[in-house]
C-alpha cells in the first residue's frame, strides 16, 4: 500500500510539473508565432489583430507538439529535482524503494501522454494547421503550400516524366513555374519542357507559355505542350500535402494513395512511424533526465547535472532530425529512422541508471 500511494504521488506531481511545462511552452510558442504574424500580415487589408491571433492559435498546437519532448525532458528535471531538493527521494530509498520503482510512475505517465498525444492531440492540431493554412489562402494569397516546391513521378502511354513545380494554385488543379524531364519507355532523356504553368485536364497535363529543350536542337517555344498523364487532380493535391499536416489516422491511407499515384509517399509513412514512436522518445527523455537529477542537493554539482541534462536531452533530440532526414533521403528504411532514437535513447538511460543505481 506504501509503494502504490507513493506512485500515485509521484505521478500526480509529474503530471502536474509536465503539464505547467508543456502551457509555458504553449504560450510562448504563441507569443512568439503571433509577433511574427503581425510582422508578416499586419499591413495587409482585412487583417485585424483578433484574426491575427486567431491565426496564431490555430497553427501552436502543430509547432507545440515538435516542442513535447523537450517538455517533457524539463518537466522531468524539475519533478526529480524538486523531490530531492526537499528529501522525498531520501525518505523514499529509506523505505526500501529502489530508483527503478519511483521511475515507474513517471514512465505510465509519459506513455499515456505519448498515446493521448498521438491519437488526440495530434489530429486536433492537423485539423487546426489545415484550417490555419485556408485562413492564410483565403486572406492573405499564402499558406496552403503554395510557396514550397514539389516533384512528381508519373508514368504513361508516352513513357516517364519527373515533373517539378513551384507552387500550386489553389483556385483550380494548377502548377505555377514547371520544368518536366521526359524520359521514353526504355529510360532515355528526351527533352525538357519549361512552362510558366500546367493545367491538369483529364488524362493530360495542359502546358502554357513552355519552351522546349532537346538534345541537339534549338529550344522550341510554344504557347500549349499536352503531356499525357494517369494522374488524378486529387493525386495531385496530395503531393503538396506535408506530412506534417496530415492526420495520425489518415496517414496510412494517404501513403497507399500516393504510392498508387506513383509519388513518393516515404515522408508520409516516415511521420506515421515518428508518431507511433513518440511515447516510447517521451520515456526516454523520462529516462535521460533520472539519469543527471536523482542526485542528493546535499552532495553539489546540482549545475553541472542540469547541464549535463539538457545537453543529452538537445543531443537526442538532433541525433532524431538527423536521422529521420537520412531516412526520408533512403540512406535508412523507415521504421529504422522512426523508431531507433527513441529506442537508443531508452537504451541509453537504463544502461546509465543501472550503473549509477546498481554498480
Amino acid at each position: 500500500m506504501i509503494t502504490g500511494t507513493l506512485g500515485r504521488y509521484f505521478a500526480k506531481r509529474f503530471l502536474e510539473t509536465i503539464f505547467a511545462v508543456f502551457a509555458g511552452v504553449f504560450v510562448l510558442i504563441f507569443s512568439v508565432d503571433l509577433v511574427e504574424t503581425l510582422r508578416r500580415f499586419g499591413d495587409e487589408r482585412g487583417a485585424s489583430a483578433a484574426l491575427l491571433a486567431w491565426d496564431s492559435l490555430l497553427h501552436t498546437p502543430i509547432i507545440a507538439e515538435q516542442a513535447l519532448p523537450f517538455a517533457v525532458l524539463f518537466g522531468a528535471m524539475t519533478s526529480f529535482l524538486n523531490l530531492s531538493r526537499k528529501l522525498e527521494l531520501v525518505v523514499a530509498r529509506a523505505a526500501g524503494v529502489s530508483a527503478w520503482q519511483f521511475i515507474t510512475p513517471p514512465l505510465v505517465v509519459v506513455v499515456t501522454i505519448g498515446i493521448a498525444m498521438v491519437t488526440l492531440f495530434n489530429p486536433m492540431a492537423t485539423s487546426m494547421k489545415r484550417q490555419s493554412d485556408r485562413i492564410e489562402a483565403k486572406m492573405f494569397g499564402t499558406g496552403g503550400g503554395n510557396s514550397a516546391g514539389v516533384w512528381i513521378r508519373q508514368r504513361s502511354i508516352d513513357g516517364e516524366a519527373i515533373i517539378h513545380a513551384d507552387g500550386r494554385d489553389d483556385t483550380g488543379p494548377s502548377l505555377t513555374r514547371v520544368q518536366v524531364f521526359n524520359f521514353d519507355a526504355k529510360g532515355q532523356f528526351m527533352e525538357r519542357v519549361d512552362a510558366d504553368g500546367a493545367t491538369l485536364r483529364d488524362g493530360y497535363w495542359r502546358l502554357n507559355g513552355a519552351n522546349v529543350v532537346t538534345p541537339g536542337f534549338d529550344t522550341l517555344p510554344t504557347d500549349s505542350y499536352l503531356l499525357a498523364t494517369s494522374l488524378t487532380k486529387a493525386e495531385v493535391a496530395q503531393a503538396f500535402v506535408a506530412p506534417e499536416t496530415v492526420s495520425f489516422w489518415e496517414l496510412p491511407a494517404l501513403a497507399a494513395q500516393t504510392d498508387q499515384a506513383g509519388l513518393d509517399a516515404t515522408g508520409y509513412r516516415l511521420r506515421y512511424q515518428e508518431l507511433l514512436a513518440l511515447p516510447l522518445m517521451l520515456a526516454a527523455m523520462v529516462l535521460v533526465a533520472a539519469c543527471f537529477s536523482l542526485r542528493f542537493f546535499r552532495m553539489g554539482g546540482v549545475q553541472k547535472m542540469v547541464s549535463s541534462g539538457v545537453a543529452a536531452g538537445f543531443v537526442l533530440y538532433v541525433a532524431t532530425k538527423l536521422v529521420n532526414d537520412l531516412g526520408g533521403a533512403g540512406f535508412f528504411s523507415v521504421p529504422i529512422a522512426g523508431w531507433s532514437p527513441a529506442v537508443v535513447g531508452c537504451l541509453f538511460g537504463v544502461y546509465v541508471l543501472l550503473h549509477q543505481e546498481d554498480g
